[in-house]
């Protein structure tokens, strides 16, 4: 099954062309990149909406979604710092549970590959 995504992009370009080019600059080397991860998308609007406000926060930790690849980003980030799970969840605003079920899911499929 083939799950399709917006064009992050796209929608990126044209927003920082049209109503935020003093931001461009900025934005250039994530939306330079060949794929754009969850993550990324995640610091974009960070950049062009300063979204810094604690109730913005709190809506945006109830509503994100996470794929398996920014996982391994996020899981890797927290293996290459030396990080804890409180330290990492910390870091990107989120349960530290959340990270300990996704090294659970890591660890299950590592052992299936195996």
């Amino acid at each position: 099954m083939d799950h399709s995504q917006p064009d992050y992009k796209r929608i990126y370009n044209d927003l920082l062309s049209k109503k935020y080019p003093h931001k461009k600059e900025e934005c250039r080397s994530i939306l330079m990149q060949d794929h754009i991860s969850v993550l990324d998308i995640m610091r974009l609007d960070e950049i062009i909406f300063n979204r810094r406000d604690k109730e913005t926060n709190i809506f945006n930790q109830k509503v994100r979604s996470y794929d398996h690849s920014a996982m391994a980003e996020i899981l890797e980030f927290q293996k290459k710092n030396r990080l804890s799970n409180s330290q990492t969840a910390n870091y990107f605003k989120m349960s530290r549970n959340t990270i300990t079920k996704w090294k659970k899911i890591a660890e299950s499929k590592k052992s299936e590959l195996d």
